[in-house]
């Protein structure tokens, strides 16, 4: 099997954390996205830089900001 067979049925194959965050920070903002996930970086002088960096290095973290990528695109 494939790479590409593997990840056909994954929406996040391909897609950057970088442009996750910024498409939830375009959508809800980041007071909002504080609320929705609450996790300092994002509710304490937020940076994309600084979620990024906390981001990969927390994996649940970094589930919790997939899963709510994918809810904001209907695929959740």
């Amino acid at each position: 099997m494939t790479e590409l067979e593997k990840n056909k049925n994954n929406p996040l194959h391909g897609v950057k954390l970088k442009d996750i965050l910024e498409a939830l920070v375009k959508y809800y903002g980041w007071k909002k996205l504080g609320k929705l996930i609450q996790i300092r970086c994002f509710m304490f002088e937020p940076t994309v830089n600084s979620s990024l960096k906390f981001l990969r290095k927390t994996p649940w973290a970094r589930e919790k900001v997939e899963e709510l990528y994918l809810a904001m695109l209907g695929k959740k």
